[in-house]
């Protein structure tokens, strides 16, 4: 019925930086300033990620320069000052890694990283061996959709499917991804099924479903004669 939802293979970024265990701190940030990154994996044999390096990973090393500490204050802070002191990214490094596989949908891979807090995700294989990166703003493409594309598609997948005998008599419009319908159908349960199919397409910002049921309308002309 529908267009297969977007993935993150169809949106990840290649090729991936990334380095190994033993990358010195001035490498690692070295790397992220050139590629302008805010985070890169670390991999391990066989190009499998074992970690990231994030800059919050690498901010304790200036937080605590020239820092005088209380006894207190480094058994709080413990965490953050073993960051400070670290030299490699295998030191460095949050483990273990979040990931995603490339066949995860972009709505499901944006859960990931609200739930996790963080703003990039590797790409895994089946093996853990890194295959991309996706971020953000790789989530946010699919809003760039014209309206025009996603009224296509609205007509396509959602209207001529739950709609099919009255679909001529429905009006689809699409303003900033906002997608309006309006008409009547035979079958007023079917209205919120529609509302959620359409929210469900990539790039609907939201959705207005102005439909009412045939029987509805004859009701009104009764009453009007």
């Amino acid at each position: 019925m529908s267009d297969a939802p977007h993935i993150v293979s169809d949106v990840m970024t290649l090729p991936v930086v990334a380095v190994g265990r033993d990358a010195g701190f001035k490498e690692i940030a070295r790397v992220m300033g050139q590629r302008q990154v805010s985070a890169v994996p670390v991999v391990g044999g066989e190009g499998r990620v074992v970690g990231v390096v994030s800059e919050a990973d690498l901010l304790p090393k200036e937080e605590f320069r020239d820092y005088g500490l209380t006894r207190h204050d480094r058994i709080r802070r413990r965490s953050a000052l073993a960051k400070a002191e670290a030299l490699t990214a295998e030191e460095l490094m949050s483990t273990p890694a979040v990931t995603v596989r490339p066949d995860v949908t972009l709505a499901q891979a944006a859960r990931i990283m609200a739930k996790e807090h963080v703003k990039r995700l590797p790409v895994v294989d089946d093996e853990d061996r890194l295959s991309g990166i996706v971020s953000r703003g790789d989530l946010l493409k699919v809003f760039l959709r014209s309206d025009e594309d996603i009224e296509e598609e609205v007509r396509r997948t959602v209207v001529s499917y739950l709609f099919s005998t009255v679909s001529h008599a429905i009006h689809v419009s699409v303003k900033d991804g906002v997608v309006t319908l309006r008409g009547r159908v035979h079958d007023t349960s079917l209205i919120w099924v529609a509302e959620r199919l359409v929210r469900a397409l990539d790039g609907v910002v939201g959705v207005e479903a102005r439909l009412s049921g045939e029987d509805a309308a004859s009701a009104g002309r009764e009453t009007t004669k």
